[in-house]
Order: C-alpha cells, then sequence, then structure tokens
C-alpha cells in the first residue's frame, strides 16, 4: 500500500501494529500462565499509562502528592481485584478516591488552578486505571473463560482500531473531530465496525461460552466503545496540551495511544457480559 500511494504517511501504522502485536503477546502470557502474573502485569500497564497520562498535564508543585496519592490507589485498586471483591473494586475510584483525591491538594494549600489539576487527574485515574483494572477482573470473576475473554477482547479491540486507522488514512474523506484527531473519520469507522463484527462471529465459538447473537453483538460493542475511547483520549490530549505542539508531536507515537480504545472496551464489555451472562 506504502508503494502504491506513496504520498500517504504509513509510519503510525507501522508503530500500531507493532505494538499491539507486543502487547497481544504480553496478554497472552499473562493469561496462560496464572491469574495473579496477568494480575501484576496488568498493574504495571495502568501504571505506566497513568505516568504518561500525567506527563501531558501542566503541573505545579502543589501537584506532586496529589500524583502520589494517585499511584498508590493503583495496587489497592488492584487488591480488591486479587480478593475477589467485586463491591469495593467498583466503587473504589468513581467514589471513594473521588471524593478524597482533593485532600492532598488542598493539605498543600494550592488553590490556583485547583479544579484543572484535581478534575484532569480524576480523569486520568478513571481511564488508565480503572478502566483498564477491568482486564485483570475477568480471570476473577470467571477462571475457567476470563483468560479466553481477555483475549478475545484484546484481538477485537486490535483489529477495530488498525482497521479504522487504515481505512480513515487510506479512503477516509469526512473527518469526526478534524480538530482533535485528523485521521479519525466515519469511514474508518464504519469499515472498522463491519470487520470486527465479522472477526468475533468467526472466533466468539473458539475463544468464549456466548450465543451466537452475543457473539455478533460482542463485535459491535468492542468496535463502537472503542471509537469513543479513542476519540475521548484524542480530545484529552489536545486540551491538555494546548500551546504545546512538541510534546503534542513527541505523544503521537506515545504507549498512551495504544490503549486508549482498552480503556473503554474493557469496562463496557465487561459490564454487558457480567449482566446477562451467570458465568460472571
Amino acid at each position: 500500500m506504502r508503494k502504491q500511494v506513496p504520498e500517504k504517511d504509513f509510519s503510525q501504522l507501522f508503530v500500531r501494529v507493532k505494538t499491539w502485536w507486543g502487547m497481544f503477546a504480553v496478554f497472552c502470557m499473562a493469561t496462560l500462565f496464572n491469574p495473579i502474573v496477568s494480575l501484576l502485569s496488568l498493574m504495571v500497564l495502568c501504571f505506566f499509562a497513568l505516568k504518561e497520562y500525567f506527563s501531558m498535564m501542566k503541573t505545579r508543585k502543589a501537584d506532586r502528592r496529589l500524583f502520589l496519592w494517585s499511584y498508590l490507589a493503583i495496587p489497592v485498586q488492584f487488591y480488591w481485584i486479587m480478593i475477589g471483591w467485586y463491591g469495593m473494586f467498583i466503587v473504589f475510584i468513581p467514589v471513594y478516591v473521588f471524593l478524597f483525591l482533593p485532600l492532598p491538594r488542598l493539605l498543600g494549600k494550592g488553590t490556583s488552578g485547583f479544579l484543572r489539576s484535581v478534575s484532569s487527574t480524576q480523569w486520568g485515574l478513571m481511564l488508565m486505571v480503572f478502566g483498564l483494572s477491568h482486564l485483570a477482573y475477568y480471570q476473577f470473576a470467571t477462571p475457567e473463560y476470563g483468560a479466553n475473554l481477555v483475549l478475545f477482547l484484546v484481538l477485537l479491540t486490535q483489529v477495530n482500531d488498525i482497521v479504522h486507522y487504515l481505512v480513515s488514512l487510506y479512503f477516509g474523506k469526512r473527518k469526526v473531530v478534524p480538530s482533535a484527531n485528523p485521521i479519525i473519520t466515519w469511514e474508518g469507522f464504519i469499515f472498522a465496525a463491519i470487520i470486527t463484527t465479522l472477526v468475533s462471529y468467526f472466533i466468539y465459538p473458539y475463544l468464549t461460552p456466548l450465543d451466537m447473537k452475543f457473539g455478533i453483538l460482542s463485535g459491535i460493542i468492542i468496535s463502537l466503545s472503542g471509537f469513543f475511547g479513542s476519540l475521548t483520549i484524542s480530545v484529552l490530549k489536545r486540551d491538555l496540551l494546548i500551546g504545546d505542539q512538541e510534546k503534542l508531536n513527541v505523544l503521537k507515537e506515545s504507549y498512551i495511544n495504544r490503549v486508549d480504545s482498552l480503556t473503554y472496551t474493557s469496562p463496557v464489555f465487561f459490564h454487558i457480559i457480567r449482566y446477562y451472562f451467570d458465568f460472571m
């Protein structure tokens, strides 16, 4: 394709494919051995994703304690997963961390930029920790099917991302949000949804205990939620990096760009499956 269309820049696509296959290999190794190995590897994934998110924020000295508390929330969140306490897992970050996270900022006596720094930090925790931590809970919610469900989810999210990016770059005409992401197009979204749903239809009997209706529906759910995840991270990134074009260009090949879709697909797919099926 690069030879056929030399004016198109496929460099980001190559990086994206390599990174996704690397992540897929890590997920395979993590899920094939032991749930604790998977738990630890995903905890590290959340840490680096949150760290990179914080690197985009314009911070003050008063924010350092806020970030420390945020990092400490990661092992606590994964501890609830390890002991299987679903109730605390599901409310710890959205309720308790949300309510008490402003404390270190208040104790630091920093009033300037208080709302922006606290709200931006909470958004980072919701996406990079709460959203991604659902990947670890699959194996504890259903030891029999959890590992395969994670592989199913990661594979479909990968397919959706690659097809969306490729079609948008190759055929895309109508930009979704050109000010936030010049690559994402409606053509890419439609083609990605169709391909992801087809792949889901063919692989769901081998990786999941779902019936045909949910096998097809899973592709639609993952494609739609992955689209919103990628779009949300793009808008957040542009907003946080307004006026810093150099850092924005550096982060185009960043780690956070590879997990943006998973921040949405992981929790959405998890809760839909848990609601409709007893094995979760």
